[in-house]
């Protein structure tokens, strides 16, 4: 039997190897992304959309605990998610012209901290109604993170890095939908699924106060970009906002791994899209013509929208579908989400960096051919994995297929600031979330009333003797035909991904050619 002083010791070099542990991991980080300044930007910018990601993940995760405690259906348990992402829609058109008009960190703090709070409501939640009006109000709030994050990172990154960049930061996203199934998924089986929604909120108070009083303001348009080896914020910006900035937020060498592989190839600007306005100066509305005005803009934006649709779907439904259609208990569902997460995170960090190369070597559709392709791999590699009648013979498919969505990200997020003037970057971000956020809403609710009007079509009725809570074969089935047609997304957004090749090298040649009128001072 061990003894008070060796268990003591045992203890200490636990903890021992676990700071060692932390500190080789946090020193590996910093190498990896070029500096201490760079690693703290991008692992807060990757822990907000860590929070959002858990988010849609923890309604998944608790589905069944949710839909036995609140005595509702798949249909209602769609709503939920729908709920704050068709808000944060509403809201985010307003907030993208606010990034680009005010300090975005500032706003983002508060933003997270009103989203701990909105989360913490949803824990304490009496009733459906009363948990659907707290993800309403969750939805307001979370509006902020897209166009910001878009804004900051171009104003903090170098173009010819950014999608590299990217991928760090979409590698968040990846962790909060990990953390949103493992930690919450058994959280909600051994305790409730209101521990689930506490656990999510309190991270968010601590990293508001972080971002708020680690990371300062960037100048607007590359001025503080941190390049290799950064340790600090030197070039930050300074206290008062400058409204002055004759360039309306644009520095000459922004964009320019882009838009020189654009003039190498001998590609000219649309003249009647090059942007002779200061952003500053446009009303919202004239900002969004505009934004909308870039063909390969429209292409990605909807690309992107239905990517997410049935990223979303995915996720609101991974764990009824696998449970039920493959008949496997919660371990072999955690075991699906890890390797999941696994695979998609290597595949998101290489396919940022695989462009950028591929940018750097002259290849200018590079961040247009690759998502184009990950989609329709997606869409082909899924189809089997869903069709397969056991967890053994449809896991590498599945995790193939939904890898190949992640991956499609960082180069797609990337392209769509090389087509579009720094100063409209919170603007474009805002209008693209608006449409993303539509789709995403719909697609839980979509999901689950086609599986409920196949089940309802296709009724089976549960076997004489069998438990009261057995699955029938309909709703086991209704889940699956869901998923196959709405595959018919992703084959969409392959499609227009690469119809954009054709416009993408003018889009950001006219980019490159921006030519702002002086702006007069905003009060």
């Amino acid at each position: 039997m061990a003894t008070p002083g060796a268990a003591a010791r045992t203890r200490d070099a636990t903890w021992k190897a676990m700071r060692w542990t932390a500190r080789l991991a946090r020193g590996q980080v910093v190498q990896m992304v070029g500096g201490p300044a760079r690693a703290r930007v991008i692992v807060l910018f990757g822990c907000v959309l860590a929070l959002s990601s858990a988010d849609t993940a923890t309604i998944g995760a608790v589905a069944t605990q949710l839909e036995s405690s609140m005595k509702i259906d798949n249909v209602q348990l769609g709503l939920l998610s729908s709920a704050s992402l068709l808000v944060g829609a509403i809201f985010v058109l307003p907030i993208g012209m606010l990034v680009d008009r005010s300090r975005r960190i500032p706003l983002l703090s508060a933003s997270i901290v009103l989203w701990s709070v909105a989360s913490l409501a949803s824990a304490v939640a009496g009733s459906y109604s009363t948990l659907l009006i707290t993800r309403l109000a969750l939805g307001a709030v979370t509006a902020t993170a897209g166009p910001a994050i878009a804004s900051l990172t171009g104003d903090y990154f170098p173009a010819r890095e950014r999608g590299r960049v990217y991928s760090y930061i979409l590698a968040g996203e990846l962790a909060g939908a990990a953390i949103g199934f493992l930690i919450c998924l058994p959280l909600a089986s051994l305790i409730s699924w209101r521990a689930a929604f506490v656990v999510l909120a309190l991270p968010g108070f601590l990293l508001a106060r972080t971002l708020w009083r680690t990371v300062p303001e960037p100048q607007r348009g590359g001025q503080s970009h941190l390049h290799l080896g950064a340790e600090g914020f030197e070039r930050a910006e300074p206290e008062e906002f400058d409204w002055e900035d004759p360039a309306g937020g644009v520095h000459p060498e922004e964009g320019e791994i882009a838009h020189e592989a654009a003039q190498r190839h001998g590609v000219q600007p649309d003249p009647r899209l090059v942007l002779r306005r200061n952003p500053r100066e446009m009303s919202i509305s004239a900002a969004i013509r505009y934004v909308l005005s870039i063909p390969t803009n429209v292409m990605l934006i909807a690309s992107s929208a239905l990517g997410y649709f049935f990223l979303t779907g995915l996720q609101t439904f991974v764990v009824v579908f696998v449970t039920r259609h493959y008949k496997v208990g919660s371990a072999s569902v955690s075991l699906l989400v890890i390797l999941l997460m696994a695979s998609a995170l290597v595949a998101t960090l290489i396919s940022g960096r695989v462009t950028d190369a591929l940018l750097r070597n002259g290849f200018l559709n590079a961040r247009i051919w690759i998502p184009g392709v990950c989609y329709l791999g997606a869409a082909g590699l899924l189809v089997p994995g869903i069709l397969a009648s056991k967890l053994s013979t449809g896991l590498w498919f599945d995790v193939g297929g939904a890898t190949l969505i992640f991956a499609a990200n960082p180069p797609l997020d990337a392209a769509r600031l090389d087509i579009m003037p720094s100063g409209l970057w919170g603007q474009a971000e805002g209008t693209r979330t608006v449409l993303r956020s539509l789709s995403q809403a719909l697609a839980p609710l979509l999901f689950g009333g086609v599986s409920a009007l196949i089940a309802g079509i296709f009724p089976v009725q549960t076997p004489v003797g069998a438990h009261p809570g057995t699955t029938t074969l309909s709703e086991a089935n209704g889940l699956e035909v869901s998923f196959l047609i709405m595959l018919v997304t992703l084959v969409a957004a392959g499609v227009l991904m690469l119809r954009a090749r054709f416009t993408y090298p003018q889009d950001v040649a006219t980019a490159g050619a921006y030519e702002p009128e002086p702006a007069t001072r905003v009060m």
